[in-house]
């Protein structure tokens, strides 16, 4: 997925098994946060930055929602123990993962296992990709000044 490209709808499971889609979000910005895996240092300190910004995300009448290849149990203690106040979705089959960053294969070098790549792609109330970046680098983490520039600009 690339700027001005049609954000693609998907369904996944949140933490309380409940399927979600993107299309519930239509008519707001959404900030779409793919990370590698809960429990995880750099993935954290992601969620926990985002979860700090939505004070000034709310201001752009934006929701962020967390994506990983974490099943929903793991997905749900990851989310209370940080208090993540934002849905954190299972992308458990990796599709979703597959068509918007892609994934890292064979991830820390155990074979067969895949991740989401990091990646945070804001889609506007019109549903058009407004803001994407994937890392190849998983340690690395977004520029958050970046995505709120990005959603001051959308209103």
């Amino acid at each position: 997925m690339k700027i001005g490209d049609k954000a693609v709808d998907f369904e996944l499971y949140d933490t309380d098994l409940k399927v979600r889609s993107l299309k519930e979000f239509a008519g707001k910005n959404v900030v779409l946060a793919f990370y590698p895996g809960a429990f995880t240092s750099v993935c954290q300190k992601e969620m926990c930055t985002l979860r700090d910004s939505l004070s000034k995300f709310n201001k752009f009448n934006a929701q962020v929602i967390g994506i990983s290849v974490d099943g929903p149990f793991a997905n749900k203690a990851f989310a209370q123990q940080n208090m993540i106040n934002f849905p954190i979705l299972c992308d458990f089959e990796r599709k979703v993962s597959k068509i918007y960053g892609g994934l890292h294969e064979n991830f820390v070098g155990v074979k067969g296992y895949s991740v989401a790549k990091r990646s945070v792609f804001v889609v506007d109330k019109n549903g058009k990709i407004a803001y994407a970046w994937v890392s190849e680098d998983p340690g690395k983490e977004p520029n958050y000044v970046e995505i709120e520039n990005t959603l001051s600009k959308l209103g």
